[in-house]
């Protein structure tokens, strides 16, 4: 295990989508002179910018972004790859006694980042005979197995999402043990400062609804059919991020835009309930409130959150 430079410490913004993690993300790395580094999954490919709420080049206050748009939606998402990508950049930053800000919703990218998780191999025997088997009987059946197998990893993973039940699946068999065994606890691989933002239940889904009407006005339907071209309902993880999803299935028929639109803000109310519960396990995440009326004093809170952090 390494041992990292007591400062500049990593400091970790996390908490459900919408909540504001990206603005005081830019902040802190200002504050600190440090870069963000992101950990939202569906930010690593290029050209999914509306329905993931990148930030625009205005909207990052000058301050680098590193691991956004480096992946074609073609490309299945790697959590391991991810961790290689991610801790590269960390320590870059720290050997340059700069401060990484690690952004993002992704529970387990995040976790892989900056916990000493090791994640098992492949057989892509094994993997091909499950897709097989998912394209078949469907994702439901597989998701049966895992809850019989594996049920904590069941009532994480969704049952249509058949790609994590696969892995899920895949793992128990290489290993012969639960899927969940394979995640270790919180010991930690960088001395890392954790921030969540909290929003009340109403009102973030509330922003997640607006959200969603702006994304669809800044062009999300555009953008999906461009991705299209681009092989993104061939990619089996890109096809599967909140909206794209939904469009692609408008885009085939199989469902009215509007429909689309209402499907995507139900979809993304029950994933931020998922995160908010990811996040709410570790013992380490200091909340603060991100409330609108609360909105002014989240920057400062942080930023003294972190100083105390390093000066402790």
């Amino acid at each position: 295990m390494r041992t990292p430079a007591p400062t500049p410490r990593v400091i970790t913004v996390v908490g459900p989508t919408a909540a504001g993690k990206s603005d005081l993300g830019v902040f802190l790395a200002q504050r600190l002179g440090g870069e963000v580094v992101n950990a939202d999954s569906m930010q690593l490919y290029r050209g999914m910018d509306i329905g993931t709420a990148k930030l625009t080049l205005p909207e990052r206050g000058g301050v680098p972004h590193r691991l956004l748009d480096i992946w074609d939606v073609t490309e299945a998402a790697s959590v391991a790859e991810y961790q290689r990508l991610a801790r590269a950049e960390i320590d870059r930053l720290l050997a340059e006694n700069r401060t990484p800000v690690l952004v993002g919703g992704s529970g387990l990218y995040l976790k892989g980042a900056v916990d000493a998780l090791e994640f098992p191999g492949t057989d892509p025997e094994v993997r091909a005979r499950l897709e097989r088997e998912c394209e078949r009987d469907g994702s439901g059946a597989l998701h049966a197995r895992l809850a019989a197998a594996d049920p904590a990893a069941a009532r994480a993973i969704l049952p249509s999402n058949g790609r994590r039940i696969v892995r899920a699946l895949e793992v128990i068999e290489i290993t012969g043990k639960p899927f969940t065994a394979n995640l270790p606890g919180d010991e930690p691989v960088y001395d890392a400062v954790q921030i969540g933002v909290d929003v009340g239940r109403p009102e973030l889904d509330e922003r997640i609804s607006v959200r969603v009407d702006r994304m669809w006005e800044a062009g999300l339907v555009e953008e999906v059919r461009a991705l299209e071209a681009l092989g993104l309902r061939e990619g089996r993880t890109a096809s599967r991020a909140l909206g794209y999803q939904q469009v692609l299935a408008a885009l085939a028929g199989e469902c009215t835009e509007d429909e689309a639109r209402a499907e995507t803000v139900r979809a993304t109310k029950r994933f931020a309930r998922r995160q908010d519960s990811w996040f709410r396990r570790d013992p380490r995440v200091h909340w603060l409130n991100g409330a609108a009326d609360r909105r002014a004093e989240l920057p400062q809170l942080a930023l003294a959150l972190v100083e105390r952090a390093v000066t402790a």
